[in-house]
């Protein structure tokens, strides 16, 4: 088999949802067995926009367990030296994203599945007034995205409330570059820190082992 390197963080959060998901799991206190979470890899909501446009950008992973919904952006050191004092920031576009999507799975009902006008028509309204965005439009791959991935989420997830719906930051550091993970990250965002020094060859991540174990 051959061997396969990428880089940065798509890299990273590709070894870590991989390799590492229990790891994530325990940080997050979360009991549900990786083999029973669902797991979106970069889901793409379209281009990030003002009010003119319903798309509100990408995660960088939407970790399904059992009872809680995870909204995962990743950040890395850069083969940086870290300050553990240093704070992780979010731009408003970021934040945004996750209060839509947060409204999105709390306002989807399975009646809307293959029917996604009338999800339009009942909450167009609501939204708009909410974020000054449009909802995605019928027919638009966005509209098909979101369609697909709310509803796999409610059949994995029932009954999802706010409380359930988390907003995490997952930070990878090279410990071997004395770099440290952050201490601090922006106010309703859980920190995951993984040292990433053992798959590392040159400035590559080496995924040879996620590979041979899909």
């Amino acid at each position: 088999m051959c061997k396969i390197f990428g880089y940065g963080e798509d890299a990273l959060t590709f070894w870590a949802l991989n390799d590492r998901l229990s790891k994530i799991l325990e940080d997050l206190k979360d009991q549900t067995a990786p083999s029973d979470c669902l797991v979106f890899f970069r889901p793409s909501f379209g281009r990030r926009g003002g009010t003119e446009t319903a798309g509100f950008g990408e995660f960088d992973a939407i970790l399904v367990a059992s009872k809680n919904v995870y909204l995962v952006e990743s950040k890395w050191d850069g083969f940086q030296r870290w300050d553990p004092r240093a704070r992780i920031l979010l731009g408003k576009e970021q934040k945004l994203r996750h209060q839509v999507f947060l409204w999105y799975l709390l306002h989807w009902n399975p009646k809307y599945s293959g029917d996604w006008k009338s999800f339009v028509r009942d909450h167009n309204a609501e939204f708009q007034n909410q974020f000054d965005k449009k909802l995605a439009r019928a027919g638009k791959l966005l509209a098909g995205n979101l369609e697909m991935i709310l509803t796999r989420i409610t059949e994995h997830c029932n009954k999802l409330k706010p409380e359930n719906v988390k907003n995490v930051i997952v930070f990878f550091y090279n410990k071997e570059r004395k770099s440290s993970p952050p201490s601090r990250v922006p106010e309703n965002f859980s920190l995951v820190s993984l040292d990433y020094s053992h798959v590392i060859e040159g400035n590559f991540v080496v995924l040879e082992k996620c590979v041979r174990s899909c």
